[in-house]
Order: C-alpha cells, then sequence, then structure tokens
C-alpha cells in the first residue's frame, strides 16, 4: 500500500531567525528535513508532499525538493491564509498562516494515501516513519484509527530556553486520551518545569512532536475543527488551529482513535540558533556509528 509523508515546512522559525527548514546542519549540508525523508523512503514511503509558502517556493524546489525527485513522487502544496472552510474570509489584519491543523487540511486535494505528517525542522529517527508507516499499512490505509510517535520528554528538550510539548496520557490499552500543550518547559534548579502553570514533569512522560500517522478520513474531521476553531476564535489575530488540539477534540468526541507508539529514539530539533552546533555533533556522531553515510544517497 501506497503511504505518503506529509512535511510542514510553511513556518518562517522567527526563534531561529530565518528559514531553517533550508539550513544545512549534516556533514555535508543536509537539512533536517534531508534525513526525515530519506528514512521514509527506506521505511516504504513512496512520496513525499511539502506544504510551503508561495513565496519561497522556487527556492524551497531549488534547495530541498530536487534532491528526491529521482527516488520517489514529490509534490507541494501552498498554506495559504486565504485557503479557508467555504463562508469564512480572512479577517482584518490576518497575515499568518493558521497553524500546524490547517497546514495538514491544506494538503485534502494532495494526498489521497494513508500518511504521516511530521515537521520539517525535527529530527525523529528511522523508528518512528518504520513504526507509523506498518501501523497504517497494517489497518489497510482506512478509517480514523489514527497513530503517533511518542517521544520521552526528557530527550526533546534544548540547553537554550523553554520548549512547547504536547504531554499524552494514554489508556491501559496504549490509545490517546488526552495531548496537554504545555508552553514553557525547561530545566531549572527545581526539576523540569512549565514555566506556564509550573506544573513538574520527571522527563519521561511521553510527547507529541507531531509525528502523526493519519488515512485520508482526517481531512472531513479537521474541516469541522476548524470551522469550530474560526467560530471560537476566528477574529484573534494571531490564534492558530495547532493539530494536537485538533486531535484531542477528535478522541474527545469519539470522531477518532489514535494509537500513541512509544519511540525509544534520540529526537532532536532547532528551535534557537544555539541548538544548531548540538545537532550538527549528534548528525555526525550517527554518521560516525554508520547510521547513515555522507551525503545521504
Amino acid at each position: 500500500m501506497d503511504t505518503t509523508l506529509l512535511v510542514l515546512a510553511a513556518g518562517m522559525g522567527s526563534r531561529y531567525g530565518g528559514l531553517k527548514q533550508m539550513d544545512g546542519v549534516g556533514p555535508s549540508g543536509e537539512t533536517l528535513l534531508d534525513y526525515s525523508v530519506h528514512d521514509a523512503l527506506l521505511s516504504g514511503f513512496g512520496r513525499v508532499v511539502f506544504v510551503i509558502r508561495r513565496d519561497f517556493a522556487d527556492a524551497f524546489r531549488d534547495r530541498v525538493g530536487r534532491r528526491f525527485e529521482d527516488r520517489m513522487d514529490v509534490g507541494y502544496v501552498f498554506q495559504d491564509v486565504n485557503d479557508l472552510p467555504c463562508g469564512w474570509r480572512v479577517p482584518p489584519g490576518r497575515e499568518r498562516p493558521w497553524g500546524t491543523g490547517h497546514a495538514i487540511w491544506a494538503a485534502r486535494t494532495a494526498v489521497d494515501t494513508p500518511f504521516v505528517a511530521i515537521n520539517a525542522d525535527d529530527f525523529y529517527g528511522r523508528d518512528a516513519f518504520a513504526a507509523t508507516g506498518d501501523f497504517l499499512r497494517a489497518r489497510g490505509g482506512e478509517g480514523t484509527e489514527f497513530c503517533m510517535a511518542g517521544y520521552r520528554l526528557e530527550s526533546t528538550l534544548s540547553e537554550h530556553g523553554s520548549v512547547s510539548r504536547g504531554v499524552c496520557k494514554t489508556d491501559a490499552a496504549g490509545f490517546l486520551e488526552t495531548v496537554t500543550e504545555h508552553t514553557l518547559i525547561q530545566r531549572t534548579p527545581e526539576g523540569l518545569k512549565d514555566l506556564a502553570d509550573g506544573a513538574f514533569f520527571t522527563g519521561a512522560e511521553r510527547v507529541s512532536m507531531n509525528c502523526w500517522g493519519f488515512t485520508p478520513a482526517v481531512f472531513p474531521l479537521l474541516e469541522d475543527g476548524l470551522l469550530r476553531f474560526l467560530e471560537n476564535r476566528g477574529l484573534e489575530e494571531k490564534s492558530e488551529f495547532y493539530i494536537p488540539s485538533a486531535v484531542a477534540e477528535m478522541i474527545g468526541t469519539g470522531a477518532a482513535s489514535v494509537r500513541l507508539l512509544p519511540v525509544e529514539s534520540q529526537w532532536f530539533g532547532v528551535t534557537y540558533r544555539e541548538d544548531r552546533p548540538l545537532v550538527a555533533e549528534a548528525l555526525a556522531a550517527l554518521v560516525a556509528k554508520g547510521e547513515y553515510a555522507t551525503p545521504l544517497g
């Protein structure tokens, strides 16, 4: 069964200070999403679709997309602030797109297979793509039983500032019950703490790093959620329709179920520019251990 990798690459990376999706951090100038696409290809994915913006489309195709055109089918989708369900228009003052849930919904006409959605600026590890891809293929690619790769919180922190993480709670069967967004988690003298709400963590909690496995049945569910979001928060200039919140609503209403797939591999990403040397060092170590060639083949 065909499976698609959907890469969310429309964000600017405001805290980082530039288009970090196109920043070469690997030993031979590979971007983080080069590794993701490479790992997905080796895990049985036959197509990749990039969700980008029109203003950097040509540069993105030249820098990233063309690296894979000879090995798999490559497609592009534009996340546009004006792309809204019928009957809705962008309110005055709104310039930025509507968040990760909206970005996935933007691919509704371009993806007709089971797919895994990821961030462009994160390193997930091959296990995540193998686990989510196998899960989707084993279920025939239909229905509303989805999946999510869950990482240990302690494996996803930055040494250079706070991070926002969706902390997961599952039932006894491993199905996701809730994803609670904590927006200012960092190490403190007291331990791991969310500075926004005062919550403490052990580090063993499973968190969402936006590695989700869906079938095309998710698109109408996202549209329903987007409509409710617009009704409640559509006039807020900077409100965003986040995919963890959208999925949490699907679970709460019984519209979908999500299996949490524990992933033990190390996650890393470039949240702040100061993270870049550590990420480059981690990638070089993986190459030295023989897990990746350089340049990527």
